[in-house]
């Protein structure tokens, strides 16, 4: 018997049942160098190929949105002049003019400092699969195929393979790359599948026939248990199905705790699909919707009306609450439309309102585009980064030029829009005070603002340890803040992975938070420690 502990969870669940590794396909291209007559037949290839994939995308869009986004990437401009320019310019073979390109894009989003757009690398990687599979002529393999129950081990799964697991027969899914906000997490987590994500080396000691045991809470995997532990899952099992159902019972419960205090219990969310799925999850709104998506999955700078049809749709979909932040991205977070300039540590450097403030055409853009939206919904604004009154006071004086310029423009907007502010930083929680007085309302970034009090990389796995939100410095800043924010008659809410950690809501709440926003896999846990 062999036991692993998973530092990082994505789920919740026990399953036992016998791995199944998936392998790969080979996907390394098949030669490289052409010559200048070969290139024509080379981008033809290409073109054939996106067409393929393209017509496969399609039909998997009309039932999964992450699939409307992998179309959009493979019919990006940016794509195909990256292919064709090496395969012209450099006289690669569209397989090899594939995989550097693909690499490129990657690169992006492994770069960035935010998680949860660190894991869209996947889906690029996931574009890079189907398409070197239409140049190589190789079938992918197919987990829907399964017809008995087992554990998927696996290297790293994409979303296009997750999309066709079957629940029935996947009980368990572990891979040794990934994070925990990958669109395979969460996928995973919406069909109820036991996952556990970047685990570290772990095929090569599989034979492919070993009984596995997992708690995906709490981060264990047991390979090939003796019979007292493996009688010990298979109560365990059964004890948390029974917990599942009992909690989904809960959700039609206000989250009104004993004394009788109303709870706004949100999601975290990054597109359309995530608030439908959110929803699902009976919640008072949607308390952080993370706009640079728009900004990161395009080949632009997305303009007002495109952002328009975006926001009014979320607005529409959750009326009673959607707080969309203003773009929060930066150095670290580079667009390939877009070049930034190499900064020593972009963790400090030109990011969040910083790029707001100083590309004000842009910043524009996007609050006309939300002020627009807010008339389909309780619309809230909210600031990231902000450090200084100056900042704040910027931020609103151009909101209120887009608002007389609609107004010019005779288009509708929520004349009392509420404009709130993330705190996340050092500066901003012993500021607290001063912004009370102009902000509508806070929203507390857990997981910047204990990088930042801690000094410590929340990417650094050496110091994984000590990147704790429960230190006696974070719990005091936010009990500052909640206090500050309350004295000057505003809610304060939080939006980082905290609030959606059950062992830390009875201690926020007795601290006076107004708000939690988390992932929605986490809200019937919450719900159930707010009313009991």
């Amino acid at each position: 018997m062999k036991e692993i502990h998973v530092a990082k969870t994505a789920s919740r669940g026990i399953a036992v049942a016998r791995v199944l590794k998936y392998q790969e396909p080979d996907f390394t291209p098949d030669g490289s160098s052409i010559t200048q007559e070969q290139a024509a037949l080379e981008k033809e290839k290409f073109a054939g190929a996106r067409e393929a994939v393209k017509k496969a995308l399609g039909v998997l869009a009309q039932e999964n949105e992450i699939f409307a986004a992998h179309l959009e990437i493979v019919d990006d401009f940016t794509l195909q002049e990256g292919v064709e320019s090496k395969i012209e310019g450099e006289h690669k073979n569209a397989q090899a003019a594939l995989k550097e390109t693909i690499e490129e894009l990657k690169a992006i989003f492994d770069m960035m400092d935010d998680e949860y757009m660190r894991e869209r690398a996947a889906d690029i990687q996931d574009i890079g699969k189907r398409l070197m599979a239409e140049l190589k002529g190789i079938s992918l393999p197919d987990i829907g195929s399964l017809s008995s129950e087992a554990v998927i081990a696996a290297r790293d799964l994409y979303p296009s393979d997750t999309v066709r697991i079957n629940p029935e027969f996947v009980k368990g899914i572990i891979t040794e790359e990934g994070g925990v906000t990958s669109h395979v997490s969460i996928i995973a987590k919406s069909m109820n599948i036991p996952t556990l994500v970047g685990v570290g080396p772990l095929l090569e000691s599989l034979s492919g026939d070993e009984l596995i045991c997992m708690d995906a809470e709490k981060g264990i995997i047991v390979i090939d248990a003796d019979e007292e532990t493996l009688a010990d899952y298979k109560v365990r099992k059964e004890d948390y199905e029974k917990e599942r159902v009992r909690l989904q019972s809960l959700r039609n419960t206000p989250a009104v705790t004993k004394d009788g205090k109303k709870i706004s219990l949100c999601a975290n969310v990054g597109n359309l699909e995530d608030i439908e799925k959110a929803l699902e999850m009976n919640i008072d709104g949607i308390g952080l919707f993370r706009s640079e998506f728009l900004y990161m999955e395009n080949t632009h700078f997305p303009t007002e009306e495109e952002q328009f049809a975006v926001y009014s749709k979320a607005a529409a979909l959750c009326p009673q609450e959607l707080t969309i932040r203003t773009l929060d991205i930066g150095g670290d977070k580079e667009l390939s439309y877009f070049e930034f300039e190499k900064e020593e540590n972009p963790f400090l450097g030109w990011r969040a309102i910083r790029i707001s403030l100083d590309m004000k055409d842009m910043f524009k853009q996007q609050l006309r585009a939300i002020l627009r939206a807010s008339v389909f919904g309780h619309v809230r604004i909210m600031f990231p980064m902000i450090i200084s009154l100056e900042e704040l006071k910027m931020a609103k004086d151009i909101t209120e030029e887009c608002k007389a310029e609609l107004k010019a423009e005779g288009k509708a907007y929520d004349e009392d829009i509420e404009l709130g502010m993330m705190i996340e930083t050092p500066a901003s929680v012993l500021l607290a005070d001063e912004f009370a007085r102009e902000a509508d309302f806070f929203s507390i970034g857990t997981n910047d603002l204990t990088q930042y009090l801690l000094a410590i990389d929340r990417g650094n796995k050496k110091l994984a340890d000590k990147y704790d939100y429960f230190h006696p410095a974070v719990l005091k800043a936010i009990s500052h803040v909640i206090e500050a924010g309350h004295k000057e008659g505003i809610k304060v809410g939080m939006c980082g992975e905290m609030a959606g950690d059950s062992r830390a809501t009875v201690k926020l709440l007795s601290m006076g938070l107004d708000e939690f926003s988390m992932s929605a896999g986490s809200v019937d846990y919450v719900r159930e420690k707010i009313i009991e």
